[in-house]
């Protein structure tokens, strides 16, 4: 529609996909690997999001051959295009990644063209990946010849205007090593979304914001710290009142 999203917009999209994939990952074990904006439904009034259409999803189990041939090209994480086949829920944390600069940016970040292409856009934008990041993507991949090219900051792949907190949130999740994107509930704690915990937050239409801090499972083995940032203040203060016993 050729029309910028207001930031509010984008915090809350992607806030509740990480918030999906966190109890995918998390409780259920399951990998959707195949998460783009078409598979991301939105409520136009509640503004609730639902991640959609679980065709390619799959419970990876540690060992166990995958095809690497999975998930829509722009959003398919480069490990796949270096036929990994062992590969983790990471790749669903990248495909996130690319909606949130899809968002940000009212186009997609790598349109490739082709498998090859698709490498060839993500190289313009972080550099050739080195033999130390080729070989967390995939151990078996023995052809190390690229073009040397520079990453491009990420500053200059956004507008100027860009607020620099969506900026570090693309760029932690955009990695080409595996192990280093950041997990789906450490991005739901991202300075980012701090505009989405504050309890006077409301949506443009002034209604409330949707259901963003009801955490049951996925909490599970979260470390205190990750948990203090995910439940906000107010929340805590209710829970706390539900939680007292009657007359306390």
């Amino acid at each position: 529609m050729n029309q910028r999203m207001p930031l509010i917009y984008v915090k809350l999209y992607t806030y509740q996909i990480f918030r999906g994939l966190a109890y995918m990952h998390t409780v259920s074990g399951v990998c959707h690997r195949d998460l783009k904006p078409q598979n991301v439904l939105v409520d136009p009034l509640a503004h609730q999001v639902k991640i959609c259409d679980f065709g390619s999803a799959k419970a990876l189990v540690k060992g166990e051959v995958n095809i690497s041939y999975i998930c829509s090209r722009y959003y398919r994480a480069p490990e796949l295009i270096f036929g990994a086949t062992e590969y983790s829920t990471s790749i669903d944390i990248w495909s996130a990644g690319c909606v949130l600069a899809e968002l940000l940016l009212g186009q997609p970040l790598f349109p490739g063209e082709n498998a090859v292409d698709q490498l060839v856009e993500i190289i313009k934008v972080l550099g050739t990946p080195t033999r130390e990041e080729i070989r967390c993507m995939n151990p078996d991949y023995t052809d190390f010849r690229f073009p040397q090219i520079k990453a491009h900051p990420w500053h200059k792949v956004f507008h100027k205007r860009m607020h620099p907190e969506a900026i570090d949130l693309a760029s932690r999740l955009l990695q080409y090593s595996p192990s280093l994107r950041c997990s789906a509930l450490e991005a739901c704690a991202h300075s980012f979304f701090d505009e989405l915990r504050d309890p006077n937050a409301r949506l443009p239409s002034g209604r409330p914001l949707p259901p963003l801090f009801n955490f049951k499972q996925e909490l599970t083995g979260a470390s205190p710290e990750l948990i203090n940032r995910l439940i906000p203040d107010h929340v805590k203060r209710q829970l706390s009142l539900q939680l007292a016993p009657p007359g306390t």
